[in-house]
C-alpha cells in the first residue's frame, strides 16, 4: 500500500474559518513544492467546497461542522471536504451546472454552478458522494520538471 500523511481538521460550518482552511492548504501545498498558480488553484477550490457546506449543508438552526482532511502522497495531495447535512441528488446538480456555452458570459453562470465549474477545471480529478451528507474529494497532482534517470530530455509538466 502506498504511504502517505493525513491530515485533519474539524471547523464550525461557518464563513469566517474558510481562510483559516485556506492558509492550511496553502501551507501544505508550499511544503510539497506546489508553484504559486498551483497552490492559488487549491485555495480557490478547497473556498468553493467549504463555501458550499456554509450555505447549503445546514439550516440556520443547526451548529454544522465541515470536516477537511488531505492526504498528503509524493506526487498528489488529496483534499476531503465533508459535511453531515443535507444530501443532494448528484445527477441534478451535475444536469445544472453545464455545459456552459462559450458564448454565455461569466456572469450569467447558474448560482451554485459556478463553484463546481471552477473546482472540476482547477483540480485533476474531483469525485462526490452524498450518500450521507456530502462528501467532495479533490487531487492535485504534482508535476516536478527535471530529467528522469535515463531521460534524453526536460520534462516541463505540460
Amino acid at each position: 500500500m502506498e504511504s502517505f500523511d493525513f491530515i485533519e481538521m474539524s471547523f464550525p460550518a461557518k464563513p469566517e474559518y474558510v481562510g483559516v482552511i485556506r492558509l492550511s492548504v496553502s501551507g501544505i501545498a508550499n511544503r510539497m513544492g506546489f508553484s504559486y498558480e498551483e497552490i492559488e488553484d487549491l485555495k480557490i477550490s478547497i473556498s468553493e467546497a467549504v463555501t458550499n457546506v456554509v450555505n447549503h449543508a445546514y439550516s440556520e438552526k443547526e451548529n454544522g461542522v465541515v470536516t477537511i482532511g488531505f492526504g498528503v502522497y509524493e506526487e498528489r495531495l488529496e483534499i476531503m471536504v465533508a459535511d453531515h447535512g443535507g444530501s443532494f441528488n448528484l445527477n441534478e446538480v451535475k444536469a445544472k451546472i453545464g455545459p456552459y456555452d462559450s458564448n454565455e458570459s461569466v456572469e450569467n453562470l447558474r448560482e451554485g454552478g459556478f463553484g463546481l465549474f471552477l473546482i472540476n477545471t482547477l483540480m485533476d480529478k474531483v469525485e462526490i458522494n452524498n450518500n450521507s451528507g456530502v462528501i467532495v474529494l479533490m487531487t492535485k497532482y504534482l508535476e516536478k520538471l527535471g530529467v528522469e534517470l535515463n531521460d534524453d530530455h526536460v520534462s516541463t509538466g505540460q
